[in-house]
Protein backbone atom coordinates (compact mmCIF):
# COMPACT_ATOMS: atom_id res chain seq x y z
CA UNK A 1 0.00 0.00 0.00
CA UNK A 2 2.88 2.35 0.74
CA UNK A 3 6.62 2.24 1.23
CA UNK A 4 9.40 4.66 2.10
CA UNK A 5 6.90 7.12 3.55
CA UNK A 6 8.63 10.05 5.34
CA UNK A 7 8.19 9.57 9.07
CA UNK A 8 7.72 13.29 9.72
CA UNK A 9 4.45 13.08 7.76
CA UNK A 10 3.04 10.11 9.65
CA UNK A 11 -0.07 12.13 10.52
CA UNK A 12 -0.97 12.32 6.82
CA UNK A 13 -0.85 8.54 6.59
CA UNK A 14 -2.36 7.58 9.95
CA UNK A 15 -5.37 9.22 11.55
CA UNK A 16 -6.65 8.49 15.05
CA UNK A 17 -10.14 8.18 16.45
CA UNK A 18 -11.59 7.62 19.91
CA UNK A 19 -14.34 5.33 21.16
CA UNK A 20 -16.42 6.14 24.24
CA UNK A 21 -15.83 2.68 25.71
CA UNK A 22 -12.02 2.62 25.59
CA UNK A 23 -9.14 4.68 26.94
CA UNK A 24 -7.04 3.73 23.92
CA UNK A 25 -7.08 5.48 20.58
CA UNK A 26 -7.91 3.66 17.35
CA UNK A 27 -5.39 4.59 14.63
CA UNK A 28 -6.18 3.73 11.01
CA UNK A 29 -4.81 4.24 7.49
CA UNK A 30 -6.57 7.36 6.26
CA UNK A 31 -6.26 6.80 2.50
CA UNK A 32 -7.49 3.21 2.70
CA UNK A 33 -10.56 4.22 4.69
CA UNK A 34 -11.32 7.07 2.31
CA UNK A 35 -11.02 4.82 -0.73
CA UNK A 36 -13.22 2.15 0.84
CA UNK A 37 -15.71 4.77 2.04
CA UNK A 38 -16.24 2.56 5.06
CA UNK A 39 -15.78 3.64 8.67
CA UNK A 40 -14.82 0.08 9.61
CA UNK A 41 -11.82 -0.16 7.29
CA UNK A 42 -8.23 1.03 7.31
CA UNK A 43 -7.19 -0.95 10.38
CA UNK A 44 -3.64 -2.24 10.48
CA UNK A 45 -1.34 -4.29 12.71
CA UNK A 46 2.28 -3.90 13.76
CA UNK A 47 4.85 -6.11 15.45
CA UNK A 48 6.78 -9.30 14.70
CA UNK A 49 4.15 -10.90 12.48
CA UNK A 50 3.73 -7.73 10.42
CA UNK A 51 7.49 -7.49 9.94
CA UNK A 52 7.93 -11.15 8.98
CA UNK A 53 5.00 -10.86 6.58
CA UNK A 54 6.51 -7.85 4.84
CA UNK A 55 10.23 -8.57 4.77
CA UNK A 56 11.86 -10.19 1.73
CA UNK A 57 14.54 -11.96 3.76
CA UNK A 58 16.53 -11.95 7.00
CA UNK A 59 20.21 -11.19 6.56
CA UNK A 60 21.27 -13.94 8.99
CA UNK A 61 21.20 -17.58 7.85
CA UNK A 62 19.37 -19.34 10.70
CA UNK A 63 16.61 -16.75 10.96
CA UNK A 64 16.16 -16.72 7.20
CA UNK A 65 15.82 -20.50 7.15
CA UNK A 66 13.13 -20.27 9.86
CA UNK A 67 11.36 -17.50 7.95
CA UNK A 68 11.17 -19.68 4.87
CA UNK A 69 9.75 -22.56 6.94
CA UNK A 70 7.20 -20.17 8.44
CA UNK A 71 6.00 -18.92 5.05
CA UNK A 72 5.85 -22.48 3.70
CA UNK A 73 3.73 -23.77 6.58
CA UNK A 74 1.56 -20.64 6.70
CA UNK A 75 0.74 -21.32 3.06
CA UNK A 76 -0.03 -17.70 2.27
CA UNK A 77 2.06 -14.60 1.52
CA UNK A 78 0.36 -12.77 4.41
CA UNK A 79 -0.41 -14.70 7.58
CA UNK A 80 -2.93 -13.02 9.90
CA UNK A 81 -3.31 -15.72 12.58
CA UNK A 82 -3.00 -14.10 16.00
CA UNK A 83 -0.98 -16.92 17.55
CA UNK A 84 1.48 -16.75 14.65
CA UNK A 85 2.82 -13.64 16.41
CA UNK A 86 4.65 -15.98 18.80
CA UNK A 87 6.32 -17.85 15.95
CA UNK A 88 7.35 -14.61 14.27
CA UNK A 89 8.65 -13.32 17.61
CA UNK A 90 10.91 -16.36 17.97
CA UNK A 91 12.27 -15.89 14.45
CA UNK A 92 13.12 -12.28 15.26
CA UNK A 93 14.76 -13.31 18.55
CA UNK A 94 16.95 -15.76 16.65
CA UNK A 95 17.84 -13.06 14.14
CA UNK A 96 18.79 -10.70 16.98
CA UNK A 97 21.08 -13.31 18.53
CA UNK A 98 22.83 -13.83 15.20
CA UNK A 99 23.06 -10.08 14.57
CA UNK A 100 24.46 -9.40 18.06
CA UNK A 101 27.31 -11.83 17.43
CA UNK A 102 28.10 -9.97 14.21
CA UNK A 103 27.89 -6.52 15.82
CA UNK A 104 30.18 -7.52 18.69
CA UNK A 105 32.94 -8.05 16.14
CA UNK A 106 32.48 -4.56 14.68
CA UNK A 107 35.38 -2.27 15.70
CA UNK A 108 33.07 0.76 15.56
CA UNK A 109 31.37 -0.60 18.67
CA UNK A 110 34.35 0.61 20.72
CA UNK A 111 34.48 4.01 19.03
CA UNK A 112 34.54 7.12 21.21
CA UNK A 113 32.32 8.98 18.77
CA UNK A 114 29.23 8.64 20.96
CA UNK A 115 27.41 11.96 20.58
CA UNK A 116 25.88 13.50 17.50
CA UNK A 117 25.31 17.23 17.11
CA UNK A 118 22.71 19.26 15.26
CA UNK A 119 20.65 22.42 15.30
CA UNK A 120 17.95 22.84 17.91
CA UNK A 121 14.46 22.21 16.55
CA UNK A 122 11.08 23.23 18.02
CA UNK A 123 9.57 19.87 17.09
CA UNK A 124 10.74 16.32 16.69
CA UNK A 125 9.23 13.15 15.26
CA UNK A 126 10.70 9.71 15.69
CA UNK A 127 9.49 6.40 14.27
CA UNK A 128 11.24 3.18 15.18
CA UNK A 129 10.62 -0.56 15.14
CA UNK A 130 10.62 -1.94 18.69
CA UNK A 131 10.11 -5.60 19.68
CA UNK A 132 6.36 -5.06 20.18
CA UNK A 133 5.98 -3.11 16.95
CA UNK A 134 6.23 0.37 15.47
CA UNK A 135 6.52 3.36 17.81
CA UNK A 136 5.55 6.90 16.81
CA UNK A 137 6.75 9.73 19.09
CA UNK A 138 5.93 13.35 18.25
CA UNK A 139 6.91 16.28 20.50
CA UNK A 140 6.89 20.08 20.30
CA UNK A 141 8.65 22.43 22.73
CA UNK A 142 8.60 26.17 23.39
CA UNK A 143 11.56 28.54 23.64
CA UNK A 144 12.26 27.33 27.18
CA UNK A 145 12.22 23.66 26.12
CA UNK A 146 8.93 22.96 27.84
CA UNK A 147 6.86 20.33 26.07
CA UNK A 148 3.79 21.97 24.56
CA UNK A 149 2.51 19.00 22.58
CA UNK A 150 3.10 15.27 22.72
CA UNK A 151 1.49 12.54 20.66
CA UNK A 152 2.41 8.89 20.92
CA UNK A 153 1.15 5.92 18.95
CA UNK A 154 2.64 2.90 20.67
CA UNK A 155 2.49 -0.65 19.39
CA UNK A 156 -0.41 -1.67 21.60
CA UNK A 157 -2.44 1.27 20.30
CA UNK A 158 -1.79 0.28 16.69
CA UNK A 159 -2.92 -3.28 17.49
CA UNK A 160 -5.96 -2.09 19.43
CA UNK A 161 -8.50 -3.06 16.78
CA UNK A 162 -6.87 -6.45 16.20
CA UNK A 163 -6.93 -7.28 19.92
CA UNK A 164 -10.58 -6.29 20.19
CA UNK A 165 -11.39 -8.44 17.17
CA UNK A 166 -9.55 -11.39 18.71
CA UNK A 167 -11.60 -10.99 21.91
CA UNK A 168 -14.81 -10.94 19.86
CA UNK A 169 -13.77 -14.12 18.06
CA UNK A 170 -13.12 -15.90 21.37
CA UNK A 171 -16.46 -14.74 22.79
CA UNK A 172 -18.37 -15.82 19.69
CA UNK A 173 -16.84 -19.29 19.81
CA UNK A 174 -16.72 -20.03 23.54
CA UNK A 175 -19.14 -17.79 25.46
CA UNK A 176 -22.39 -19.51 26.40
CA UNK A 177 -24.16 -16.20 26.91
CA UNK A 178 -24.69 -16.67 30.64
CA UNK A 179 -21.47 -16.99 32.61
CA UNK A 180 -17.76 -16.28 32.39
CA UNK A 181 -15.60 -19.15 33.60
CA UNK A 182 -11.87 -19.70 34.04
CA UNK A 183 -11.55 -21.40 30.67
CA UNK A 184 -12.96 -18.36 28.88
CA UNK A 185 -10.67 -16.03 30.84
CA UNK A 186 -7.66 -18.10 29.81
CA UNK A 187 -8.66 -18.00 26.15
CA UNK A 188 -9.15 -14.23 26.31
CA UNK A 189 -5.68 -13.84 27.78
CA UNK A 190 -4.18 -16.07 25.10
CA UNK A 191 -5.78 -13.93 22.40
CA UNK A 192 -4.63 -10.62 23.87
CA UNK A 193 -1.15 -11.69 24.95
CA UNK A 194 -0.33 -12.84 21.41
CA UNK A 195 0.10 -9.15 20.62
CA UNK A 196 2.41 -8.64 23.64
CA UNK A 197 0.45 -5.59 24.79
CA UNK A 198 1.77 -2.92 27.11
CA UNK A 199 -1.53 -1.59 28.42
CA UNK A 200 0.13 0.76 30.92
CA UNK A 201 1.86 2.47 27.97
CA UNK A 202 -1.24 2.60 25.81
CA UNK A 203 -3.63 3.86 28.48
CA UNK A 204 -1.29 5.66 30.89
CA UNK A 205 -2.62 3.51 33.73
CA UNK A 206 -0.88 3.53 37.10
CA UNK A 207 -0.02 0.35 38.96
CA UNK A 208 -1.02 -3.22 38.31
CA UNK A 209 -4.04 -3.87 36.15
CA UNK A 210 -6.05 -7.01 36.94
CA UNK A 211 -8.09 -8.63 34.21
CA UNK A 212 -11.77 -7.73 34.61
CA UNK A 213 -14.36 -9.22 32.26
CA UNK A 214 -18.02 -8.24 32.24
CA UNK A 215 -20.92 -9.86 30.40
CA UNK A 216 -23.58 -7.28 29.60
CA UNK A 217 -27.04 -7.44 28.11
CA UNK A 218 -27.82 -5.27 25.09
CA UNK A 219 -29.61 -2.89 27.45
CA UNK A 220 -26.39 -2.41 29.43
CA UNK A 221 -27.39 -4.53 32.43
CA UNK A 222 -24.50 -6.53 33.84
CA UNK A 223 -25.22 -10.25 33.77
CA UNK A 224 -21.96 -11.60 35.14
CA UNK A 225 -18.50 -10.28 35.99
CA UNK A 226 -15.24 -11.80 37.20
CA UNK A 227 -11.71 -10.57 37.78
CA UNK A 228 -8.30 -12.19 37.82
CA UNK A 229 -5.70 -10.56 40.04
CA UNK A 230 -1.95 -10.32 39.44
CA UNK A 231 -1.46 -13.71 41.15
CA UNK A 232 -3.95 -15.47 38.91
CA UNK A 233 -6.72 -15.75 41.49
CA UNK A 234 -10.25 -15.43 40.09
CA UNK A 235 -12.94 -13.49 41.94
CA UNK A 236 -16.65 -13.06 41.21
CA UNK A 237 -17.77 -9.43 41.20
CA UNK A 238 -21.07 -8.28 42.61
Amino acid sequence: MFDQFPCDRYFDLIHEEARNWSYMKFPYLADQRQQANNADSGWYKVGPLARVNNCDFFDTPLAESCRQDFMLIAGTPLCHLSLAYHWARMIEALHCAEAIRRVLRDPDLMSRDLITHGERQPSGIGVIEAPRGTLFHHYEVDDEDRVTMANLIVSTTSNNWAMNQAICDVANQHLDGNTIDEGLLNLLEVAVRAYDPCLSCATHAVGQMPLIVELQHLNGKRLHAVSKDSRGNIHALA
